[in-house]
């Protein structure tokens, strides 16, 4: 029988998965108390949370889930970055940021319902984020009215110094 308190924190687990969509699993080992503060402020920012999770617990919420099998992103010590779909790309690049100067490193993850090892979250973030990507959308959606704009000017332009060019020619006769 399993001891009240492990199932009250696996309730408290379950509400946090459940609260976000997107999880990052992360091998801490070697992070200071302060770099993994650090750490937690930089992804509270982006409405992330950063866990250390025992992987028991996290394979439990798993299955009650129905989760696919999590292989190795639950194996050695194990933090979970719960995010939302909206924010998972800056919480990404956020990690991968941090793990440069860090012993930190990326196992894997669950996104959009599929599981990601190491070299599939690596591959996203380098994705651009959502911010980049509405950049982007906007940029394409403004050139034609922008070129449209352009042209309109050049038209008036040419004009204008067609005009010009008539009044010095006169000045000068």
């Amino acid at each position: 029988m399993a001891q009240q308190y492990k199932i009250d924190k696996v309730a408290e687990l379950k509400e946090l998965f459940d609260s976000k969509s997107e999880y990052v699993f992360s091998d801490y080992r070697g992070l200071s108390v302060e770099k993994m503060t650090d750490l937690r402020r930089r992804l509270k920012k982006l409405d992330s949370k950063f866990v250390v999770i025992k992987n028991s617990y996290i394979n439990i919420i798993a299955k009650n889930n129905n989760m696919p099998e999590l292989n190795d992103n639950t194996k050695g010590p194990t933090a979970v970055t719960f995010s939302d779909s909206d924010n998972i790309s800056e919480a990404i690049k956020t990690l991968f940021d941090f793990s440069k100067g860090t012993t930190l490193k990326v196992k894997g993850g669950w996104i959009d319902g599929i599981v990601y090892d190491a070299k599939g979250i690596e591959v996203i973030s380098k994705l651009p984020g959502k911010p980049q990507m509405i950049a982007m959308l906007m940029a394409t959606m403004n050139a034609p009215l922008q070129n449209f704009v352009y042209s309109c000017n050049d038209v008036i332009g040419r004009f204008v110094r067609a005009v010009n060019a008539v009044a010095e020619q006169k000045k000068g006769a």
